[in-house]
């Protein structure tokens, strides 16, 4: 099981796949909390998470403007033949308005039911939200859920039409539902077409007057959530960390509020989606986390990460997710059991909705 954020670059390298990044290692560091905008595009599936997240990438200048740029966050193999999202993707934009320079964290999440427990590990990072809806289709059952795990976590939500573009679409009529039905106010819901790019950017900048910068404080004791986390061959587990006070630098020794073992920090930085190594994560910024963690059990999704020796109260971790699908495995040549379990570890890491019973049965000789 590999890390899709470690074999993306290499992808794009041989096979084109995804297209070409721009490289400019803006420094992180250099943008005061103010200026940081932590958001989610939520939505029934298929309608436009994906492509429009993909305009985003090339407004901010992430991307170049190129035919073979799609679906720049889907990046697991099913994802890309199926045109879904499965897996939560984090990419940090830096996007100049008004003269000032902002850092927007955006969270790309998947819009299936089969996936919702992506969606609520995601909007714990965020401020705010983006409830994108097909204009064509209409509020669908997952615009209805994903609206209420924004609600209930009291983020700002923007409301999106997308897809105006398609023909005959009744644009007004969409809108009208949107607002009765989620109490907007139709003044502020954004017309726009990810394809063509219509309106994207004043997406970008609804965001930035929309959505407030993260709370907390620079000066306190780090405080850090890991609300997503995957394995990597080379480097062990991954961690994407949410920082919610003080400050994660390179060689801290840090602490797990859950298992209290310490580790050192190996490497750290922000995903623009390509990996940009830093020396800090500052508050209120999204990164990626790697230190000497032995186990993948280790790098527990809504565990606390504090400095060792300045203990801090945990930051709230997530609810058990519930079960969509439930099958039986089992190795047809028993002497690879051993490789089958610690491939189902790495898997549990990866998706923690996923867990794992080890049954056996004398009588089938399992």
């Amino acid at each position: 099981l590999l890390s899709p954020y470690h074999t993306q670059c290499q992808e794009m390298e041989s096979t084109g796949v995804g297209g070409r990044m721009v490289v400019d290692n803006k420094d992180p560091e250099k943008v005061p909390l103010k200026n940081i905008r932590n958001f989610s595009i939520i939505a029934h599936v298929d309608h436009g998470k994906s492509t429009l997240a993909d305009r985003l990438l090339e407004i901010t200048g992430t991307l170049t403007s190129d035919p073979s740029n799609k679906q720049v966050l889907d990046r697991l193999q099913v994802e890309r033949e199926r045109g879904i999202t499965v897996k939560a993707q984090t990419a940090s934009l830096f996007y100049r308005y008004k003269g000032e320079e902002y850092l927007l964290n955006l969270i790309d999440t998947p819009g299936h039911v089969d996936f919702s427990n992506e969606v609520s590990r995601s909007l714990a990072a965020c401020q705010g939200v983006l409830l994108l809806v097909d204009a064509n289709q209409g509020v669908e059952a997952q615009t209805m859920a994903n609206f209420y795990l924004a609600f209930y976590q009291d983020l700002v939500i923007i409301p999106v039409l997308n897809k105006i573009d398609v023909k005959n679409v009744d644009v007004e009529s969409a809108s009208e539902q949107l607002a009765k039905l989620f109490s907007f106010n139709p003044s502020e819901i954004l017309k726009i077409s990810a394809k063509e790019g219509t309106g994207v950017e004043a997406v970008l900048q609804a965001v930035i007057d929309r959505v407030p910068a993260p709370e907390g404080d620079e000066t306190a004791p780090l405080r850090a959530l890991i609300f997503d986390s995957w394995y990597d061959r080379y480097r062990g587990p991954v961690a994407l960390v949410y920082v919610r006070d003080g400050r994660l630098g390179m060689g801290d020794l840090i602490t797990s509020a859950h298992s209290n073992r310490t580790y050192t920090v190996k490497s750290l930085g922000i995903l623009r989606p390509h990996e940009q190594a830093t020396r800090h994560l500052l508050k209120g910024q999204v990164g990626y986390l790697v230190c000497n963690m032995k186990s993948v059990s280790e790098a527990l999704i809504g565990d606390t990460l504090y400095l060792r020796g300045q203990p801090t109260q945990p930051l709230p971790g997530f609810k058990p997710a519930r079960p969509m699908v439930y099958a039986g495995v089992y190795p047809l040549d028993q002497s690879q059991h051993d490789a089958l379990r610690g491939a189902l570890e790495k898997l549990a890491l990866n998706d923690p909705s996923v867990t794992v019973t080890l049954e056996s049965s004398p009588a089938l000789g399992q």
